[in-house]
């Protein structure tokens, strides 16, 4: 069977360089196979949920964003940090879909889990299929946007055109073009295989 498993090789010093607001920035040294050692620097991070949520007429939610690393403004999915303690995975997820797009879903299923660059994060992402959505009135949604989140604004696309936008390379962000694929091949059988939404991470 193809699938990740979970493991963990000996590490025989750690080294932390660098805590930022969201990140830190770690080198371990591990133990490789036939004895040898070798440093791995990578990024430690919360870990994130994503929403892609369809409307009765098979449209995808998309938001833009401005991403300074990139120097882009990437059209994406609703998403967040994990950075609520206690809070499901799927709670975070309806929270991101409120404050950063308006909208509710009565319907939650797992669509896709990522390591999204598992050579220099331990990054997690959980993207969540929403549907049987609705919009959220104004005055029940007291969400102040602030940076990157002013003025941001949201299209509904059809799921067929998000696919072929993430094929031609306009659409760039990850877990969104993962989202995308992955509702478009969960769609040819009716939503029925997918996870629910409290399925657990491997």
């Amino acid at each position: 069977m193809i699938r990740d498993t979970p493991e963990a090789w000996d590490v025989v010093a750690s080294k932390h360089r660098f805590k930022g607001y969201v990140i830190d920035v770690r080198t371990d040294t591990v133990r490789m196979p036939r004895d040898e050692v070798a440093d791995r620097d990578y990024v430690v991070h919360p870990g994130s949920v994503a929403v892609l949520a369809l409307d009765a007429d098979d449209r995808v939610l998309l938001i833009r964003q401005y991403r300074h690393p990139t120097r882009h403004l990437l059209w994406e999915l609703p998403a967040g940090l994990r950075d609520v303690a206690g809070e499901s995975l799927v709670t975070g997820a309806a929270r991101e879909l409120a404050e950063e797009a308006g909208y509710r879903a009565a319907t939650w299923h797992t669509l896709v889990d990522l390591f999204p660059s598992p050579g220099m994060t331990n990054e997690r992402i959980r993207v969540f299929l929403a549907r049987d959505v609705s919009k959220i009135p104004d005055h029940e949604n007291g969400f102040v946007h602030r940076h990157e989140e002013i003025d941001m604004p949201v299209e509904w696309v059809a799921l067929a055109d998000a696919v072929e936008a993430a094929l031609m390379g306009m659409i760039h962000n990850s877990p969104t073009v993962a989202g995308i694929l992955a509702a478009y091949a969960a769609s040819v059988e009716g939503y029925a295989l997918l996870r629910p939404a409290d399925a657990p991470e491997a």
